[in-house]
């Protein structure tokens, strides 16, 4: 599922994928795992010291030693990267870990944020624990397979002719061959069970006897695999924008592709009941087409050399986890079109569709995890057919989409089998899901409700964006609080335990300086896209 390493989108770019099974030990594929790690981890001491910044003053930070190969821990070692914002109430709940999604997303920031979102009363009982998962950020190795991989312009992601198949073919191919090139070593072992082993090695650090844990998009199935491994070892867990573990990795993306489509058509009517103030008309379709016209466009001539049609998918992604972003991209469509000026355009594709460093350190992460957790596809025949059928229905990002995980039709690893993370072990869990989520759809958030046991559903009805919680609706932040501060959960009679409205959506922008100031909640600014 895709979510887009660069951290731009919150609570969820692309974040986005679904499961089943029983996952095997990182560096053995097709064997299920064992229910606890292979050896309780060693307990390493944590050193801390303050890396405050300027909007969490109180953050500290630290590192983590743990075995690459959890079933040999005597064997090589990597580096985790560790933050925690200290409780300071009397009343101690023990660790909160948070994880962003991706995979491939940083932790070590979302900390801070968790913990100056949530009630101060609340906030002050947990130590709030953020970190980099093995490969990511400033845990060590990073990865890095391909520099340069998403610089523009790229081939048009429609293979509309033979050559622009074999150029994009060539191109995430050479993706997947430098990674095993750089990371022959690693790659068996960057998956979602060897993270999950990382947060026992953590929890064991932090001296606790159980943890708590808040995942977004992503992070809602690993934190569902660490408590199918160590369900003794959680006390709360709390799952936003919910990740259908019935589809690991690549009938998901598929389903994704269907959602993202119906929320750019979504933007599109938005775009058409403001007419006054984007002059493009008042019918969707219409509306739609001159989008498509200016992808065409693109595709023939880029605007400043580097947005071509693949870029403009790109800017527009962002779009579809956050419809705050949606005055910004309407602004920038409409001076495309009405105005002949591109620059809106420009800027926007540097504000929310270029990837930094930090996201191709996360694109990395994100192939690897992706094509180690699951099988895909290794007939490219096969992704042709399907992807093309999805095309038909859903043109908005299907090839988009289809070629950012297509390294893994060439993976230099073998595959595991995805957990099956049914479990009636736990104790009340939490989560919340928007019916309208394109990167991960409704349906994740209902199946993993019966999948685990006692668990309660908030769902934010009409609602579109990715990642809920702490970014506004104050009816879902009561629910969180109330879990977070002594463990009660809502009980419904139907499918849903809860149901909240979603916020109004955006209204058009009145300045330049107000487009400049909204192109974000602090949230959506962490999370990244691609799931």
């Amino acid at each position: 599922m895709r979510q887009r390493a660069v951290a731009l989108c919150g609570a969820a770019v692309v974040a986005a994928g679904a499961f089943a099974a029983v996952p095997a030990e990182a560096g053995t594929a097709h064997s299920a795992p064992s229910a606890h790690a292979p050896q309780a981890p060693h307990a390493a001491k944590l050193g801390w010291k303050k890396c405050g910044t300027t909007d969490y003053p109180t953050l500290q930070c630290a590192s983590l030693s743990v075995p690459l190969d959890h079933a040999r821990p005597d064997g090589k070692r990597i580096t985790l990267a560790l933050s925690r914002i200290p409780h300071t109430a009397a009343t101690y709940q023990g660790p909160l870990l948070v994880n962003p999604g991706g995979p491939g997303g940083s932790g070590l920031t979302l900390a801070g944020f968790v913990a100056s979102s949530l009630p101060k009363k609340v906030a002050a009982q947990y130590d709030v624990i953020g970190f980099d998962p093995r490969g990511v950020g400033r845990s060590e190795p990073a990865l890095n397979c391909r520099p340069g991989h998403f610089s523009p312009v790229r081939p048009d992601t429609l293979p509309s002719t033979p050559a622009v198949e074999k150029a994009n073919l060539a191109r995430v191919q050479s993706f997947a061959d430098a990674c095993g090139d750089k990371y022959a070593d690693v790659l068996p072992y960057i998956d979602t069970v060897s993270t999950a082993r990382d947060m026992e090695a953590i929890r064991a650090a932090l001296g606790a006897k159980k943890i708590n844990y808040f995942g977004y998009s992503y992070g809602t199935y690993l934190g569902a695999v660490y408590a199918k491994l160590h369900p003794e070892r959680v006390r709360r867990l709390v799952l936003d924008s919910v990740v259908d573990p019935s589809g690991v990795w690549y009938g998901a993306n598929i389903n994704q592709d269907l959602a993202f489509n119906d929320r750019h058509r979504a933007l599109m009517a938005w775009i058409a009941d403001h007419d006054a103030t984007y002059r493009l008309g008042t019918d969707p379709e219409r509306i739609e087409a001159q989008w498509y016209a200016m992808r065409g466009e693109l595709a023939r001539k880029p605007a400043d050399g580097r947005i071509g049609a693949a870029e403009l998918e790109d800017t527009f992604l962002p779009g579809a986890y956050y419809n705050g972003y949606w005055p910004y991209l309407a602004e920038a469509f409409s001076a495309y079109v009405n105005d002949e000026n591109a620059d809106p355009l420009v800027e926007a594709y540097e504000d929310f569709g270029a990837t930094d460093a930090a996201g191709e350190n996360g694109y990395s992460v994100y192939s690897a995890v992706q094509c180690r957790d699951a099988a895909w596809q290794r007939d490219w025949a096969k992704w042709r057919e399907d992807q093309w059928k999805v095309y038909e229905k859903a043109p908005f990002m299907a090839w988009n989409n289809a070629w950012y995980n297509a390294p893994c039709a060439f993976w230099p690893t073998d595959s595991l089998r995805p957990v099956d993370v049914t479990n009636a072990e736990l104790p009340p869990a939490l989560l919340f899901q928007a019916t309208g989520d394109a990167a991960t759809p409704y349906e994740g958030g209902v199946a993993v409700h019966r999948m685990l046991r006692g668990s309660s559903l908030v769902v934010e009805q009409g609602g579109g964006n990715h990642g809920i919680t702490l970014s506004g609706n104050a009816c879902l932040d009561e629910h969180l609080t109330a879990y977070l501060a002594d463990g009660t959960v809502p009980r419904g009679t139907g499918g849903a335990d809860a149901v909240c409205a979603a916020p109004p959506r955006p209204k058009p922008l009145e300045t330049k300086a107000a487009a400049m100031s909204s192109r974000g909640s602090t949230l959506h600014g962490l999370l990244g896209f691609r799931r």
